[in-house]
């Protein structure tokens, strides 16, 4: 990434931080995303394990995906009607009920497995679902009013290596724990990072909730996030790219396969596995925190999109442990280019008002690029073969980058010093 152009203007790498509520907000995120990451891996071993069927791990993204989306417009009217900060409050206590639940499924003596086989499991996700349908845009929002616009590429390199900290940490903590603990005491572990969260949180100042235009009706409240997005190439064409990149390209349904069948690591190998691209994704935004992608933002996010089909291709190939982690942490390294460079466009284009309902309608892509990818890797497994199904969504994310370069002329020019 040494052609990155840097800022002409002296740029402070750690501005943001200097920033007493951001650095809360930072806390906050990180604990509350280290939380998640840990029970979507216990969740997914423990399929594994009752299970051994790659459908029944693609129906967890399925259960999550559905209720998500069918929530997300309604979640961001909330986000721009409401107290932003008491949203967040409410939706990590639902997600915290939702993980005790599921530590007491599994407490065999209390037989809810054995009596209603993965049913209670599902519905668990699918309340998680909800909880993270309404906490997304209110956090997206409120990082916003924490800090002055001229600061938001900071604020989002920074967000953005937090929470892959976090995203590493808590894949390799949660298999590690469940590796030599068990699923109850990684259960457990989950509840205090959340618990850990919530104390945070709780320090933040509050932010006023954003000017409520009076006499607009709900349905025009829920559709103007959908209509501002749509009349905007750079936001749509952004978000529709994330969405089909990561449909196709994500893998981290099937790394319990590639784990224990391919590469044979067990419960600890697959937490390295699901942390690889994280720590690839926190060393981009390492680099892009001293050199961020403002000139030629549209060109690096195109090539951010390919190297990650092209990564994800070779990951599926690969049957060595080390070049498989690899392989990862250069689909993270490519992913956070693009990640980086959405988010703050997302930012700068659009106004307070309007903050959630858009970043619900960017959930609604996430939602249906991660949660439902990982429905269709499982559908695709069983079809096609695991490898196969792998090597055949990289080469569908490399022919998506390269049909977005050719048809989304903006957002392939993006520069965001201009719109900045």
């Amino acid at each position: 990434m040494s052609a990155i152009v840097p800022d002409p203007v002296k740029h402070d790498a750690y501005a943001v931080l200097k920033v007493a509520d951001f650095r809360l907000f930072l806390a906050f995120r990180f604990f509350t995303t280290l939380a998640i990451q840990m029970q979507g891996l216990i969740v997914g071993w423990q399929m594994y394990e009752l299970t051994k069927d790659p459908l029944a791990l693609g129906l967890i993204g399925l259960a999550e995906a559905v209720p998500n989306i069918g929530t997300a417009l309604f979640a961001g009217h909330a986000a721009d009607r409401y107290n932003r900060k008491n949203i967040i409050v409410i939706f990590t206590l639902l997600f915290l009920v939702g993980t005790t639940l599921l530590f007491l499924f599994s407490i065999k003596s209390l037989g809810m497995i054995a009596a209603f086989g993965l049913a209670p499991i599902y519905v668990v996700v699918m309340i998680s679902g909800v909880s993270r349908a309404f906490l997304y845009p209110s956090i997206i929002s409120l990082m916003s009013q924490l800090i002055p616009r001229r600061l938001y590429t900071n604020a989002s390199t920074w967000n953005s290596t937090l929470w892959h900290i976090a995203a590493i940490t808590g894949p390799s903590l949660g298999g590690l724990i469940y590796g030599f603990f068990g699923v109850r005491a990684a259960y457990l572990s989950v509840l205090f990072f959340l618990a850990l969260a919530l104390a945070l949180i709780g320090f933040l100042k509050n932010r006023p909730a954003p000017e409520f235009v009076a006499g607009e009706t709900l349905y025009h409240r829920l559709s103007s996030g959908l209509k501002f997005v749509f009349n905007n190439q750079i936001l749509l064409g952004g978000m529709s790219l994330d969405m089909f990149a990561m449909l196709f390209g994500g893998t981290l349904a099937m790394l319990p396969f590639f784990a224990a069948e391919v590469l044979m690591v067990g419960p600890q190998g697959l937490g390295f596995l699901r942390a690889a691209p994280m720590l690839g994704a926190v060393a981009m935004s390492l680099v892009l925190a001293y050199r961020p992608p403002l000139v030629h933002a549209g060109r690096y996010l195109m090539i951010g999109v390919a190297g990650f089909g092209l990564s994800i291709i070779c990951f599926a190939l690969s049957h060595n442990f080390y070049l498989s982690l690899g392989f990862l942490m250069l689909s993270g390294m490519f992913d956070n280019i693009s990640v980086i460079i959405r988010s703050t466009a997302m930012q700068l284009l659009t106004p307070n008002e309007m903050r959630g309902r858009v970043a619900s309608v960017n959930a609604i892509f996430i939602g249906s690029s991660n949660e439902i990818g990982s429905f269709e890797s499982g559908v695709a497994a069983k079809l096609m073969g695991l490898i196969p199904s792998v090597i055949f969504g990289g080469l569908m994310t490399l022919g998506i980058a390269g049909f977005t370069t050719r048809f989304a002329p903006k957002l392939r020019r993006l520069n965001l010093r201009e719109i900045g």
